[in-house]
C-alpha cells in the first residue's frame, strides 16, 4: 500500500511505502517507556555497558532493568555480548540514535513551521 503525499519544495506527488511506516511504529512502540529510553541514551553515549553500569545511572531495580534488557533484545533494539559473568549491551541499530536524538533535540516550533511549509499540517 503507498501514500501520497502533498507537493513540498524538494518533490511532487512522491508516494511513501507503507511498510515503512509499519516499521517505525513498531520501533516507537518498542522505545515507548521511561526505562527504555533512558538505556538507549546510555548507550547511545557509550558504545557498549553492562547492567551494571546501565543500572548505576538509573532508578530502577536490576530486576525491572534487566526484564527491559532481554525484551528489547528480542525485539532487535539491542545487541548482548557474554564475557565471564558479564553481559555487554549495545545498540543493534544506530537508526535507534537517531530516533532517540529527534525526540530529545525536537524543537516544535521548527516541527510546526516544516509541517506547514510541506502541506501536512491541517
Amino acid at each position: 500500500m503507498d501514500i501520497e503525499i502533498g507537493q513540498n519544495r524538494e518533490t511532487k506527488n512522491r508516494k511513501i511505502d507503507a511498510t515503512r511506516f509499519s516499521e517505525a511504529a513498531y520501533l516507537l512502540r518498542a522505545l515507548a517507556n521511561e526505562t527504555r529510553l533512558c538505556v538507549v541514551m546510555q548507550l547511545s553515549r557509550s558504545p557498549e555497558m553492562t547492567v551494571s553500569q546501565l543500572q548505576e545511572n538509573m532508578e530502577c531495580e536490576q530486576s525491572l532493568l534487566s526484564h527491559h534488557l532481554t525484551d528489547m533484545r528480542a525485539k532487535g533494539i539491542l545487541h548482548c555480548r557474554k564475557s565471564g559473568k558479564n553481559n555487554y549491551y549495545s545498540l543493534k541499530d544506530s537508526r535507534i540514535k537517531n530516533v532517540l536524538n529527534c525526540i530529545m533535540h525536537c524543537d516544535n516550533q521548527h516541527v510546526e513551521s516544516h509541517l506547514t511549509e510541506t502541506g501536512s499540517l491541517n
